[in-house]
Formats: structure tokens, C-alpha cells, sequence
């Protein structure tokens, strides 16, 4: 009798192993796979803009490099001259921009102070 119980438990043990194993595939299929693009982004002088490319003039280690970025949208406010800021992806071997914007200005209030230092009159520094 234990035998017997011993190989029916073992049995089960062994169908509900296929049973597992033969899930896996299936639960995977079902989910879906999202491949995200990496964005990228560039900084520079505009030197030409239309409505459906852009070409800045950026500058790296002294040397100045022309690109051209394909617009999603339209870039309303930004001209020839403009510096701005293109976050972009690369998509069928074009650079597409998603984002143009101007940076904004940074604020260095203290970068070029001098430190104001308070002297202690002579009655107080006794």
C-alpha cells in the first residue's frame, strides 16, 4: 500500500512539473515587448530653420560641426541665430528632434562679486 502512495504522489509530482513547464512559453508570448529609443540631445546656434528640418552650428573642442534634425513639429519662436537646446532620437537613420527649446539664462549672482566683510567699529572691538 505505500508503494502505492509513494508512486501516485510521485506521479502527480511529475504531471503538475509538465504542466509548469509547459506554461512558460505561453505567459511570455503574451507580453509585449516595448523597445524604448535612447533620446539624445544637442546644443547650439541656429543656422537654419524651416518647417520640417532645423540645422544648428555647435562647437566641440574648437572646431565647429553642422547638423540637421528632422521636426516632429513645428518650432514656433525659435530663429536663425537663436542658441537652443534639441533633444532628439535617431529613427530610419535621421536625426528626429522631439523637443527644441531655449535655454534659460543662468543667474551667477556671486561669481563675480567681491566678498563684503563687516568691520567691527572701534568701540565694540575692545
Amino acid at each position: 500500500m505505500k508503494k502505492v502512495l509513494v508512486c501516485a504522489i510521485g506521479l502527480v509530482f511529475l504531471l503538475a512539473v509538465f504542466a509548469f513547464a509547459a506554461e512558460k512559453p505561453g505567459a511570455h508570448s503574451a507580453q509585449k515587448v516595448v523597445s524604448k529609443t535612447a533620446t539624445m540631445n544637442a546644443r547650439g546656434k541656429v543656422v537654419e530653420i524651416s518647417d520640417k528640418a532645423v540645422r544648428i552650428e555647435r562647437s566641440i573642442k574648437g572646431s565647429a560641426e553642422i547638423m540637421e534634425f528632422a521636426l516632429e513639429n513645428p518650432a514656433p519662436g525659435i530663429a536663425v541665430n537663436d542658441f537652443v537646446k534639441i533633444d532628439y532620437t535617431i529613427k530610419d537613420g535621421k536625426m528626429t528632434a522631439s523637443r527644441i527649446a531655449q535655454p534659460k539664462a543662468e543667474k551667477n549672482h556671486r561669481k563675480n562679486e567681491t566678498k563684503q566683510v563687516k568691520e567691527k567699529s572701534a568701540a565694540t572691538a575692545k
